[in-house]
């Protein structure tokens, strides 16, 4: 990178807020979960929009290929430069707008964590509908941008469902401005929805209006232990269609062994599974839930919260595998959704693939049993190189012959844009490439994601 690009966007957005420093750079180039490496020439930060445009526009003329970063949380080196790129961070796009408690909606800038979010929900005694275990860390820009779900899908639905609007600058720098104040809008195409997903290759978002829900005065938690995985996933379906659900998570019992042994947190019940439930709703739902359990095929008395205290008790294990994940080192990450019918069978066949091209690794499976949305982790994997590539292509093709997708909440980023195709078909690709191409045709924005 040339020092006069380098002058032209400090003139933009500060000096203080441009680096070339190869320490900072080496940092900002590694992917969350540790195991991919990237380049880049140069850390921007904007703190506007208007300065997100201009950036974008300095580097589109010089030709320099631009990498968007946000909480730099992805899991599948969506953040990752692979052309000596500038990263253009948006971390300090951080304002929070006052909580609209009768429309029941908030303006924020796309660095804002999800966390924030809640926060500022919760003060207005509302809920925003998207949690994660990175909620600290997550910004909402990105969440938006791989379209993201998490403990909260079952009930409100993925990112995209809780966004009413969007500010989003163009590769060519323009600025589109897509908020209403009406709860329907159909004027037009809708542009929020195509920039929703598309994992900033269409645009750098910079603002977003979000939905907020009511607070369900009355909620209550159990975690039920399985011998069989069929028959938590038939007890999954059950649960997913109930009007009260709020959380639905399936936990393996090697990860609940791990957080037993490592941070003192055992599982509340026996069994090789474990089915996390919670129901919330204007009335207690603790009859509802008691009625619905009579039919299922425990290993186990179900443990039951019906307080605050008793039901963070419950959620430890889930919200703690977060924590164990990198005991071993870099863990080999596969976030895939499934057909509820071939959840067994990939349980089954994924551990004896893993088993057979890494002997001594880990394989802990959990995820949102309600979409069929699964975490696959594979601990101690010490695999490198052409060893690690030949289990990763083998674990795809497995998941399509399950009839799964490749991808679901956490995006496509670098690490499976090889494998998008067993996915979308050849049509569906060249649709999207040619999107792509209208908005940006010179590809230099998140050139390296979503498209090989």
């Amino acid at each position: 990178m040339s020092n006069t690009l380098i002058d032209r966007l400090a003139a933009i957005v500060g000096a203080s807020q441009v680096s070339a420093d190869p320490d900072v750079l080496e940092g900002r180039s590694l992917d969350h979960t540790g195991r991919y490496r990237g380049r880049a020439s140069a850390l921007v930060r904007p703190g506007t929009t208007e300065e997100v445009a201009g950036v974008l526009r300095e580097c589109r003329e010089a030709g320099v290929h631009v990498t968007v970063q946000g909480g730099r949380t992805s899991l599948v080196a969506g953040a990752v430069p692979e052309y000596d790129d500038v990263l253009l961070s948006t971390e300090r796009l951080t304002e929070v707008g006052a909580v609209d408690a009768v429309d029941r909606r908030v303006r924020v800038g796309a660095g804002v964590t999800l966390a924030a979010v809640q926060r500022a929900a919760a003060k207005a005694g509302l809920v925003f509908g998207v949690d994660l275990a990175a909620r600290d860390s997550a910004t909402v820009g990105g969440m938006a941008s791989t379209n993201a779900g998490g403990l909260r899908t079952v009930r409100y639905g993925n990112m995209g469902e809780q966004i009413i609007g969007l500010e989003v600058v163009l590769p060519d720098g323009s600025i589109v401005h897509r908020h209403s104040e009406v709860r329907r809008d159909n004027t037009g195409y809708d542009l929020a929805a195509l920039f929703v997903g598309a994992e900033g290759t269409l645009g750098v978002i910079t603002a977003l209006d979000l939905r907020l829900h009511p607070t369900p005065p009355h909620r209550v938690t159990a975690v039920c232990g399985f011998d069989d995985l069929d028959d938590l996933v038939a007890a999954g379906r059950e649960f997913r269609d109930m009007a009260a659900i709020a959380a639905l998570e399936l936990i393996d019992s090697r990860a609940s062994a791990l957080t037993a042994a490592h941070l003192g947190v055992a599982a509340p019940v026996a069994g090789a599974w474990q089915l996390l439930i919670e129901l919330a709703a204007d009335t207690d739902p603790t009859e509802q839930l008691a009625d619905a359990l009579e039919n299922v095929a425990l290993s186990d008395e179900p443990a039951v919260g019906v307080d605050a205290v008793a039901q963070q008790r419950l959620w430890q294990v889930r919200e703690s595998l977060a924590e164990i994940l990198g005991l071993y080192g870099p863990p080999l990450k596969f976030d895939v959704s499934l057909p509820l019918s071939a959840i067994s069978s990939f349980a089954d066949e994924s551990r004896e693939l893993v088993a057979a091209h890494a002997p001594d690794a880990i394989p802990v499976l959990f995820g949102h049993i309600g979409e069929g949305n699964l975490h696959l982790n594979v601990l101690r994997c010490q695999l490198e190189g052409a060893r690690e590539a030949e289990l990763y292509g083998a674990m795809m093709a497995l998941i399509a012959r399950c009839g799964g997708n490749v991808s679901s909440e956490h995006g496509v980023g670098t690490r499976k844009r090889d494998y998008v195709g067993m996915s979308r078909t050849e049509a569906d690709i060249a649709a999207m490439r040619t999107v792509k191409a209208a908005f940006d045709p010179a590809g230099y924005l998140n050139g390296a994601v979503l498209f090989d």
